[in-house]
């Protein structure tokens, strides 16, 4: 998922011809056309050809500026709690041109810099005076006077035999006309973000709502539903998931109260009760990466497996999967999703607890994969370690987990382990500490991946390591001398990460 509010503020321009000021009424509302033309007549000409091109030569940010003074609700909306759409009624002046209907089509094609470019209003509208005409909405920015057009567009209404005369339209906006940031700007007290994460998940909008927000969280909620199709339900998330079963508890804003869900990620659908199982638009990438590693044949240990977003891939790729969760709700829809994808023949699902699951079944497997048959085997083993906040903790699982002979280096399972930092350099910090539970160390033969900036100053990434023999088996010395690098990603350096970490940090 990705992000869908931005931060929307603006800085007023104010210009200044010789020693009169354009006022910041006559610049919002454009009313006055006449005393706005008188004002600029008073700068030498070239002055007006030089406001001209900068006017259509403006950066798509600026124009959002001006949009958000013209195009913003009224000022009475403000503190609104429960939302009344009626009292987002207003009435502004738009600058148009009169055209005889059967060339609009024509003349609308040389007329792209002169149009008015504002989603959710029309561009050509019934002239209320005359039936065979239409009324062209120009953008009330560049468009003044009949001097207004360049050279180009008055030899096409020449052309096409249409005065260039301009004249102005009362335009009235409702609520539909205005973009959510502008009601929520609108709304809130002035001066306070209006922006918040927001996360698609099938109907379902999911927030997070700041603390200045939750006295208008039903109106947010409401907007969200109004201003983005197939969203029919707006939740808040209103704890951090602390619990066993990583899901968190949640307030309907807005909207039925329906948490059962259908997403679709990477060509793969997945259905569950959003407010029972965890789910992560955004790990969307990361599933795939992952996905990618595993080659047909490949074995696969997903010890926290939740609904199946990297299970359900990788037994699409014929690979065996072997998928466990301890929440029940999860494990049910992992079945589900299995079945769902038809891929429920090659995947095994267990409802355990993640140290139960890799002392069990994972052992018992890896004990048949790596025995002495195994050097006749081409694949690899994967172990996916998905849960942040404690993940690393379940590394001591693999302390002398398998009896016997070791086996070649090669064959040793390879472990993607996930978790969160905080740490200054989180590359180091997260190798330090799982190699602390190993009892090793993991800086010269691991690879650490940031997958994403979850908060200021807090970084989700996975070390990726194959588990030494030494550590992997009963009675054995571990020797780091004759222990090399697995044949993965290089190390990333410290100012690489940094750079990842930034170029992320910008999108999220």
């Amino acid at each position: 998922m990705r992000i869908l509010w931005r931060p929307f503020g603006f800085s007023r321009r104010l210009l200044k011809v010789e020693n009169c000021r354009i006022t910041e009424s006559e610049s919002l509302i454009p009313l006055t056309w006449t005393s706005l033309i008188q004002r600029l007549s008073r700068a030498p000409r070239i002055f007006l050809l030089g406001q001209r091109k900068r006017f259509s030569t403006m950066p798509e940010t600026e124009t959002n500026q001006r949009d958000s003074e013209l195009f913003s609700p009224p000022s009475d909306v403000r503190g609104m709690t429960k939302l009344d759409r009626t009292a987002f009624k207003k009435t502004v002046t738009i600058p148009v041109l009169k055209a005889r209907k059967e060339i609009v089509s024509k003349l609308m094609r040389s007329l792209k810099r002169a149009a008015l470019q504002r989603p959710g209003i029309k561009r050509v509208i019934e002239d209320p005076e005359d039936e065979e005409s239409r009324l062209i909405m120009l953008d009330p920015y560049k468009m003044f006077t009949d001097d207004s057009f360049e050279k180009a567009e008055l030899s096409i209404l020449r052309q096409l035999n249409v005065n260039p005369q301009i004249s102005n339209y009362n335009l009235e906006l409702t609520y539909e006309n205005f973009k959510s940031e502008e009601i929520l700007r609108a709304v809130l007290p002035e001066g306070q973000d209006v922006t918040s994460g927001f996360s698609r998940v099938g109907h379902i909008a999911h927030l997070n709502l700041r603390d200045h927000q939750l006295p208008f969280k039903h109106l947010i909620g409401q907007v969200m539903i109004d201003k983005n199709p197939g969203i029919t339900s707006a939740v808040n998330k209103i704890n951090i998931i602390d619990n066993t079963y990583r899901n968190f508890q949640m307030e309907v804003l807005s909207g039925e109260e329906n948490m059962t869900t259908k997403v679709r990620e990477n060509n793969y659908t997945y259905e569950f009760d959003f407010s029972k199982v965890y789910w992560n638009p955004r790990l969307s990438t990361e599933h795939s990466r992952i996905t990618e590693l595993l080659k047909p044949g490949d074995v696969l240990f997903d010890v926290f497996a939740g609904v199946g977003p990297f299970a359900i891939p990788v037994a699409k790729k014929n690979c065996t999967v072997f998928a466990n969760d301890l929440n029940p709700e999860s494990h049910k829809w992992l079945l589900h999703n299995c079945k769902l994808n038809k891929v429920d023949q090659k995947v095994k699902v267990f409802n355990l607890d993640g140290k139960d699951f890799l002392q069990g079944p994972v052992r018992e497997e890896l004990m048949q994969q790596l025995g002495p048959l195994s050097k006749e085997r081409k694949h690899s083993v994967h172990i996916v370690m998905n849960l942040p906040a404690k993940a690393i903790e379940f590394l001591s699982a693999f302390k002398s987990l398998l009896d016997g002979q070791p086996c070649s280096h090669e064959l040793l399972p390879t472990v993607h382990c996930y978790s969160f930092s905080k740490d200054a350099n989180p590359a180091k910090d997260v190798q330090r500490r799982a190699g602390a539970v190993l009892g090793i160390s993991l800086e010269a033969c691991s690879s650490v991946h940031l997958v994403r900036n979850v908060a200021p100053n807090k970084e989700m990434l996975c070390i990726t390591f194959q588990i030494p023999a030494a550590i992997l088996y009963k009675n054995q010395t571990l020797n780091l001398e004759n222990y090399e690098e697995p044949p993965l990603k290089r190390q990333r350096t410290d100012e690489s990460l940094s750079e990842e970490k930034t170029q992320i940090a910008s999108i999220t």
